[in-house]
């Protein structure tokens, strides 16, 4: 059975994958409003990749297993399948902050993190038959609100306690 024709792995990767980025993304932006600090923004994208890759695995066990309909293999496929897509594409903003100076790997990381929400969006659409610009438009609004809003939290971290 391929990947994508498993209801529990499609559902772990459309998760994981858009949890990993939108997580991910807003972790960097806020981090390096709030401290300036490379150090701080590549620990917490390690942290991410393991702790919540982990948390949200289990999130989706559980709430795969509370559906009486749903039978082992999709549980664990989903959960798998969410475990490693998050971990994958957070683990992969670490990629920019190593080989760019810390402002220009936060825009890299940002365009990245958008790119991917962008060709989400697009297959999701395709397979329901929606519009894909409406649908990308939708994702990556709510993509743009995560990224203002943890740059003004990092800020405002930053001017309180800094």
């Amino acid at each position: 059975m391929g990947i994508l024709k498993s209801d529990g792995a499609r559902t772990g990767l459309f998760f994981g994958a858009t949890s990993g980025v939108i997580t991910t993304i807003g972790l960097i932006v806020g981090l390096h409003s709030g401290t300036q600090s490379s150090i701080a923004v590549l620990g917490g994208i390690l942290v991410i990749a393991v702790a919540d890759a982990m948390s949200d695995a289990l999130g989706i066990h559980l709430a795969e297993e509370s559906d009486p309909d749903t039978d082992s293999e999709h549980v664990w496929s989903a959960t798998i399948a969410t475990f490693l897509t998050k971990f994958v594409f957070s683990i992969s903003f670490a990629v920019p902050l190593l080989l760019l100076p810390l402002g220009p790997a936060v825009i890299a990381s940002v365009v990245w993190g958008m790119l991917v929400i962008v060709v989400l969006s697009y297959f999701l659409a395709k397979s329901q038959g929606g519009s894909p610009l409406l649908i990308i438009g939708e994702h990556v609004g709510i993509a743009v609100a995560v990224v203002v809003l943890s740059h003004y939290i990092g800020v405002s971290v930053a001017a309180n306690f800094g």
